[in-house]
């Protein structure tokens, strides 16, 4: 009965409502075929190896509640510079650390800096929106990440004392295989990741506009060291291996989109770790488990961040129900109310990697004041309301709730500095 009264009081001769349905249903086309795939379901698969071959030992020794501070915090803080991810693209990474037994405080300071230090985004946003910008963002990237998850741990200390006491009885199961043999495997899954995602920078020139050119050359490169680590360290059978590695190279061949050979690669991994069995089957179904828990609430965020702010990626730009002039007119100046209302909309706006900075270039022209630029770009890319969605079912609602104002706190009041200095 809801559903029906909904249908007939929907205002479908309103041209706003009209652009805001198109809106959602372009974003979520978009983010179907080019986020989901190129870096969603990679960053699953990486997940699985966190949870399955990543050792609860190793992760306890660097992010666990009894690590040492110094250690965990800084290798969470600039996660980032080897991560090129967004607020979505971190969770199953974040949800992997976490179930194995990571203290709050880093599996947080980790989320939030996954996104925020992106290394491409921060040289974007120098070159583009000013070198003091760029730096502005790293510095308070990096003080953000700690500061937030330091005060996570503190605010439920309580909870880290009983951790860190069940932590000291956890005798880890030995290795099953080197360390090295491991952070291969993993670290050519991460490369796989970046390249695949590596954006065009603004210039036409320089080692970044080059990556971008053989993006693909290299992502096929690390694909190759990928057959040889499940050969090699995981011990697949060599013909099933190879046999996927064909049906892949033959897609690519005979496909003119690089999403094709991504889809039938994964496939093909998919089907010779499942019937491969043990740990390697455990991989690929821990995989699925992430994304059976994390996809849904992603899609719904998706859709209702296209309804209400619209659809913004390469060069299309479609309004959303909330018109973009409210915004700009909103967060003019260096007032509190302008730095917190800018932090508000970027934590609920999805920005997809990279695509914060031209929006914001078109926000800062239209008006808007420096200083709630840079709350927007230490809040946005690291929240959005499907990223909020998917942390509640990982931590709870009240932490989630504490984090995202942490982060609100934190980024109005850096707006506030930098806007006076600016």
């Amino acid at each position: 009965m809801f559903f029906f009264l909904l249908a007939f009081f929907m205002p479908l001769d309103n041209l706003r409502f009209q652009e805001a349905i198109q809106a959602t249903l372009d974003l979520t086309k978009w983010y179907a075929r080019e986020h989901v795939i190129l870096c969603l379901l990679p960053a699953f698969f990486i997940a699985g190896v966190i949870s399955v071959f990543v050792s609860q030992g190793s992760v306890l020794k660097y992010f666990g509640a009894n690590a040492k501070k110094w250690l965990a915090y800084s290798v969470a803080a600039v996660s980032g510079t080897i991560l090129a991810v967004c607020s979505c693209t971190i969770l199953p990474l974040f949800s992997s650390i976490h179930k194995r037994g990571a203290g709050l405080g880093p599996a947080i300071a980790f989320l939030y800096s996954g996104p925020a230090i992106n290394i491409l985004a921060i040289i974007l946003t120098a070159n583009i929106l000013g070198f003091e910008m760029g730096l502005a963002r790293v510095i308070g990237a990096v003080v953000f990440s700690v500061v937030i998850g330091v005060a996570m741990s503190l605010i439920y200390s309580k909870e880290e004392k009983v951790k860190a006491k069940e932590q000291m009885n956890v005798i880890p199961p030995p290795e099953k295989r080197p360390i090295w043999q491991t952070s291969l495997h993993f670290f050519t899954l991460v490369l796989i990741l970046v390249f695949a995602n590596w954006g065009k920078p603004d210039t036409d020139s320089g080692i970044l506009f080059w990556i971008w050119i053989n993006k693909w050359y290299i992502t096929s490169f690390f694909g190759l060291i990928l057959v040889y680590s499940l050969i090699s360290i995981l011990k697949i059978k060599w013909w099933w291996v190879i046999a996927g590695l064909l049906i892949t190279a033959i897609s690519a061949f005979l496909s003119s989109s690089p999403l094709i050979p991504m889809i039938v690669g994964i496939a093909a991994l998919t089907v010779i770790t499942l019937f491969d069995g043990g740990d390697n089957k455990e991989w690929t179904l821990s995989s699925w488990d992430f994304t059976k828990q994390i996809m849904p609430l992603l899609a719904l965020g998706v859709i209702v961040a296209g309804f209400l702010l619209g659809s913004t990626h390469d060069n299309v730009q479609i309004a959303g129900i909330i018109p973009e002039t409210w915004i700009s007119n909103l967060v003019g100046g260096n007032s509190v109310f302008a730095n917190l209302f800018a932090s508000i909309v970027g934590a609920f706006m999805y920005f997809a990697t990279l695509t914060e900075v031209p929006i914001l270039q078109g926000l800062l022209a239209a008006g808007m004041g420096k200083g709630p630029a840079l709350a927007l770009l230490l809040a946005g890319p690291s929240l959005s309301l499907p990223n909020m969605l998917v942390i509640r079912s990982v931590i709870g609602l009240q932490k989630t709730l504490v984090y995202v104002g942490l982060v609100v706190v934190m980024a109005t009041t850096s707006g506030l500095i930098y806007g006076g200095f600016f």
